[in-house]
């Protein structure tokens, strides 16, 4: 009797934390695959850069891979929440709102923010993180309307930004050359995959009507 109690109670106890461990599966999956998107991110700006990019801790671990892991990693955590509680649709919203951090960490470095008021510069970053939560919700949100103006800015942004490369990179990376050609294929393939990924916590959010949302977590 003794033996099968403890066997129920072990059940339960793995029942109860597989979850959990989807959870963080999830999560370390979603920041190893935010690391890979923002190195390759910082692959394309030192193309854009050319002679003048350098790689140090504080810009490029800090400003750049940082935040695409804790994107990341809440975007993996987005595939592992429940969304017929509250308190996951909550977590969820967080999780797509996260792609902000892209254009939130590297403002906090320091004089970023001056820069970037007095000259312009870092206002890729914001517009990237702009754009990828508006090609987000057109991918996954539940509002028709609202998805259809994101749309705009998130085709803006997909072609414009590949198309800029030749006028930032000048002859190295004209659309005529190899390299060129390249770096442009990885500015619009980044955007579009960023989208998609911001999608995951608004198309969970749509799957599940709100009127049948649980109040217990």
């Amino acid at each position: 009797m003794e033996t099968g109690r403890v066997e129920q109670a072990g059940a339960r106890a793995g029942a109860l934390s597989a979850p959990t461990v989807r959870l963080g599966a999830s999560i370390a999956v979603g920041a190893i695959a935010g690391a890979a998107w923002s190195a390759a991110l910082r692959a394309y700006m030192a193309e854009i850069a050319g002679s003048e990019s350098h790689v140090d801790w504080l810009r490029t671990f800090v400003g750049i891979l940082l935040p695409g892991m804790l994107v990341g990693a809440a975007i993996g955590a987005s595939a592992g929440l429940d969304p017929s509680t509250r308190r996951g649709r909550v977590a969820l919203r967080w999780c797509s709102l996260s792609v902000l951090l892209l254009a939130l960490v590297p403002m906090l470095l320091p004089g970023q923010l001056w820069a970037l008021l007095m000259t312009g510069l870092g206002g890729g970053a914001v517009a990237v993180a702009l754009g990828g939560l508006a090609g987000g919700y057109a991918l996954g949100g539940g509002r028709r309307w609202l998805r259809l103006v994101c749309i705009v800015p998130a085709l803006v942004l997909v072609v414009g930004i590949p198309a800029s490369v030749p006028a930032i990179g000048g002859d190295a990376l004209a659309p005529t050359s190899p390299r060129g050609v390249w770096v442009m294929l990885l500015a619009a393939t980044l955007m579009v995959v960023l989208m998609a990924a911001v999608a995951i916590p608004f198309r969970r959010l749509r799957a599940i009507p709100s009127s049948t949302v649980r109040t217990a977590p």
